[in-house]
């Protein structure tokens, strides 16, 4: 994998650059669409590509693991040739939705004892086999295995876990460099900084992650409890202490008007589910700020959904919208997710234009007045 900095915004950290994989490139900064099972939901393949305009997809290692299986994906030829994406794909460690499963799980050193949400059954991740895993689903990018601590956690716990993770990174990287692809295309594994809400441990985990001279570098355990002032905190003391040359993901975030706060503070690659799962619920993100479809004032407004939009479903009625998911319709669910996936590409797509014209700051700033409006 080739990162190239194309771009430095004067006023800010904001970067614009391309990243070249196996398959294809990466405009930067840019926006993952979340495939958690294989597929996003409720949206074709053809239209993440063409209408949504999305460069690269992510999957995700433990719902991809537990269903369909290994054996399943590997007899297909990776998930590129299962869910018919010829573009890049990013695959997450598993280790967020395995912490999340509370008492379903037991962590030692070994790695992490967990039961299927599923089935009930047991079940081990370590270091080495989930880099086996991300090998067989066959993503362009693969994350280290990691243990997220919750926002709230307290300094020795964050301290402990981070030192775990520590360890974990560097057995990921051995068995890593003792594996290769299984179909034909390179692979890069982007180490994860942790350390909570402490700055000391967030400048330790830097320091650490940079001795692997990787292809990239992960930022996790943001937007798990902390306030938004923390979170830009956070990100802003870790990019300062990144490689320039190497792109800078953010797990997991979030709002649009976070990913522009974290574009401003030198962030590349953002993913997260709000675009689909707050589009099922009747949340829409447009260009004149966010809207709650089900509220009755729409009930008759036949205006676009958002005159403004790029995507074809942007054509339907805001009265048409409501109607369907009120109705509990799968349409409904359908043209919203697709709505809000097609806005926050248009957004980082617009990020990008106007950091290379060093028009970046004054944009994002008026953006920022819109986004917080609800019509």
């Amino acid at each position: 994998m080739d990162f190239h900095l194309q771009k430095t915004d004067e006023d800010s950290r904001a970067r614009a650059g391309i990243i070249t994989t196996g398959h294809g490139l990466i405009e930067t900064p840019i926006f993952m669409p979340v495939g958690t099972a294989g597929s996003v939901k409720g949206i074709h393949t053809r239209d993440i590509k063409e209408d949504i305009k999305a460069q690269i997809i992510l999957g995700n290692t433990y719902h991809l693991y537990l269903r369909p299986g290994m054996d399943v994906i590997e007899k297909a030829g990776g998930l590129h040739k299962f869910n018919r994406w010829d573009g890049p794909i990013l695959t997450d460690s598993g280790g967020f939705q395995v912490f999340s499963l509370g008492d379903l799980r037991k962590l030692t050193e070994e790695g992490v004892r967990f039961q299927s949400h599923i089935d009930g059954s047991y079940h081990q991740f370590t270091p080495e086999n989930v880099m086996d895993i991300q090998r067989t689903i066959g993503a362009d990018i693969v994350m280290a295995f990691d243990e997220c601590t919750p926002g709230g956690a307290d300094y020795d716990y964050a301290k402990k876990s981070l030192e775990l993770t520590q360890r974990w990174l560097e057995r990921c990287f051995i068995h890593f460099d003792k594996t290769k692809p299984k179909y034909g295309h390179n692979q890069s594994l982007f180490p994860i900084v942790q350390g909570n809400t402490f700055t000391d441990l967030r400048k330790l985990a830097v320091a650490h992650v940079k001795t692997f001279d990787a292809d990239g570098y992960a930022i996790g355990g943001l937007s798990v409890g902390e306030t938004e002032e923390k979170m830009y905190e956070m990100t802003e003391v870790v990019t300062a202490g990144l490689p320039a040359n190497k792109p800078r993901y953010l797990m997991g975030v979030g709002t649009p008007v976070n990913i522009l706060e974290g574009i401003h503070r030198g962030i590349d690659m953002f993913d997260c589910v709000m675009p689909t799962r707050n589009g099922r619920n009747g949340m829409l993100f447009t260009s004149e700020g966010t809207i709650n479809i089900r509220n009755k004032k729409w009930e008759n407004d036949h205006s676009p959904i958002d005159e403004n939009g790029t995507s074809f479903v942007d054509q339907y009625s805001k009265a048409y919208l409501r109607h369907l998911i009120i109705s509990g319709e799968m349409l409904g669910a359908q043209i919203a997710s697709q709505h809000n996936l097609a806005f926050y590409l248009w957004l980082v797509k617009t990020a990008r234009e106007k950091i290379l014209n060093n028009e970046f700051v004054s944009w994002k700033n008026e953006m920022v007045i819109k986004l917080k409006n609800r019509p």
